[in-house]
């Protein structure tokens, strides 16, 4: 397949990972499995920073793979904060892998918008502070 390389988000992701044989799927691609709880991780970090305290998934609003991802591929995630309610938080996830370090190429593989709840100590909710 004849891919032509994407531009990644002019930002610092939010995380970046490189998966390994062992998150491989029976077909040799990495598990979907896998990259559902990279895209949580990521997404919740600017919704943790955002609430400024304990945070929970309480929805993954969509999820889309565009590509699969491979063995040795650098996984990028890119994070951002698109709604703020009361007590919720949305994140839009935008994942991206750099294959072929000789011939570099970049792919969009994911996107996927989640939505995180502010928790008190107890697992209460909680109002999110206004933003400062």
């Amino acid at each position: 397949m004849n891919q032509a390389s994407v531009k990644m988000p002019d930002r610092e992701p939010t995380l970046r990972v490189v998966p390994m044989p062992s998150d491989m799927n029976p077909s040799g691609d990495i598990f979907g499995g896998w990259v559902m709880a990279q895209v949580d991780v990521a997404g919740s970090i600017p919704a943790l920073r955002r609430a400024r305290g304990r945070i929970a998934t309480v929805a993954v609003n969509s999820f889309l793979f565009k590509q699969p991802i491979s063995v040795g591929d650098v996984v990028s995630f890119y994070a951002e904060v698109v709604r703020v309610g009361n007590t919720s938080i949305t994140v839009d996830v935008q994942v991206y892998a750099e294959r072929h370090p000789a011939n570099p190429l970049v792919v969009k593989v994911t996107e996927a918008t989640l939505t995180y709840v502010a928790l008190n100590a107890d697992g209460s909710k909680r109002s999110v502070p206004p933003e400062s």
